[in-house]
């Protein structure tokens, strides 16, 4: 290739970047550009915005412990870097203050703010079906009964060239739904309907129990996308299980009063929150409506594909008679016995809203261990809400435990008392500690 040829080549590459940076640009500007009507900021509609807010659980990203609320500063962490979340109290110069209606729109539904798309650790890619009317009702919750917060945002730590935005909008372009208020799908009772809206929309569970390809965007955003809705993924450190009631590791042996009782409490005779699902329970769903949470179990509840079967569990007393025998033959049944046991008992069936069952446990019993081994390594803290005032500890192994000690009492619990889950191998265990380190 001649310099010329090389040059030219160059040239056009440039322009080409150019124009598509101009694009890019151009389409954050025209994105949402309709304007809402902006009804009165009446106390009923704030009040409904401020129930509004804790369904979409917005202060567990934009509220950090010992600072103002919603003047944000989490550090959330991203294949590509470090991002911190923004401030969204109504502060005119680092808030939402000078934000319109229609800006705020913008925002929560169609990704962009201040002419660049978001980042989609916002969940606009669930927020899209929200009804014009609770954005109305968010928008007036945010503006009038927050207090302001002139707490400056945090740079990201992305590096350039990385950090450009203007590829953002591409990928919006190609992943994020179209903005459009939620419609009914046929055959759902107005309860199912309710339960949908909340959980594909401002309960964007999604974002964390539905797995993401290469591209990080999500693999299904309705059941209408397949049965990898709601299916479970790897999300930090942990795996967040499946939501639907088919295969292993799912909430087929829930019923719909486990679901409704675990979203207001973070707990039920099956199991306890953990990791950042607790997180979930105290900023947002502890205070759901009786009716919504029932709702959104009842949900939940329907998502069963017919083509794939249920896997009900059935207790095996096999390894807790091996146990009382004394024969700790079995890898990892002496170590269970030494450091789990007194909580989860020898039986596995643990102490009700204290310390879990692993018997039969979803979480236990989940294709990816991941959960389990970082529970064992860092520990746990049952959720404190007004209906579970008590909380209680699990201490943290990782210290005293090797790489192949957590594998073995890993292996052990996930097999036994009839989870029939697959045993966990030592380098696994090596990257979870590595990673959390």
């Amino acid at each position: 290739m001649t310099p010329r040829i090389a040059w030219r080549c160059a040239g056009a590459a440039v322009g080409l970047v150019l124009v598509a940076v101009i694009v890019a640009r151009v389409g954050d500007h025209m994105a949402g550009r309709t304007a809402l009507p902006l009804p009165a900021p009446t106390a009923e509609l704030i009040q409904r915005g401020a129930y509004l807010a804790k369904l979409g659980d917005c202060a567990a990203c934009h509220s950090v412990r010992g600072e103002l609320p919603f003047s944000g500063g989490l550090r959330m962490r991203t294949p590509i870097g470090a991002i911190y979340t923004t401030n969204i109290s109504p502060d005119p110069r680092y808030g939402i203050g000078r934000f319109t209606l229609a800006d705020f729109d913008r925002a929560l539904r169609y990704g962009v703010a201040e002419g660049h798309s978001l980042y989609p650790a916002m969940p606009y890619t669930s927020y899209y079906n929200t009804t014009p009317e609770d954005v109305a009702a968010l928008y007036a919750y945010f503006l009038d009964a927050v207090a302001p917060a002139a707490v400056p945002n945090r740079p990201g730590e992305i590096p350039f060239p990385l950090s450009m935005r203007w590829p953002l909008t591409y990928w919006r372009w190609l992943f994020a739904s179209k903005p459009q208020a939620f419609a009914a799908r046929a055959g759902m009772s107005p309860e199912e309907a309710r339960g949908a809206y909340l959980v594909e929309g401002l309960g964007h569970c999604g974002e964390c129990h539905t797995s993401r390809n290469v591209f990080m965007q999500l693999r299904a955003l309705t059941p209408l996308d397949g049965s990898r809705y709601l299916a479970g993924a790897r999300i930090e450190s942990y795996f967040a299980p499946s939501l639907r009631s088919e295969g292993a590791g799912s909430l087929s042996d829930w019923n719909a009063a486990d679901l409704a009782a675990f979203l207001r409490t973070g707990g039920n005779a099956r199991a306890i929150s953990f990791g950042s699902m607790s997180d979930v329970i105290v900023h947002s769903t502890q205070y759901w409506r009786d009716a919504d949470a029932r709702a959104t179990a009842r949900y939940l509840k329907s998502l069963r594909s017919p083509d794939l079967p249920q896997q009900f569990f059935a207790y095996d007393p096999a390894s807790h008679e091996m146990l009382e025998d004394g024969n700790v033959s079995v890898p990892g049944a002496l170590l269970y016995l030494n450091n789990c046991a007194a909580c989860h008992r020898p039986d596995g069936n643990g102490y009700e809203r204290a310390f879990p069952p692993l018997a039969g446990n979803p979480v236990v019993r989940a294709p990816d261990p991941a959960s389990v081994i970082s529970v064992i390594l860092s520990g746990s803290v049952t959720p404190r809400t007004p209906a579970t005032p008590a909380q209680f500890a699990m201490p943290a192994f990782g210290w005293r435990l090797s790489d192949r000690e957590v594998s073995e009492v890993a292996s052990f619990i996930r097999a036994s008392w009839g989870n029939h889950a697959a045993p966990v191998q030592p380098h696994t265990v090596e990257r979870l500690r590595n990673h959390r380190s």
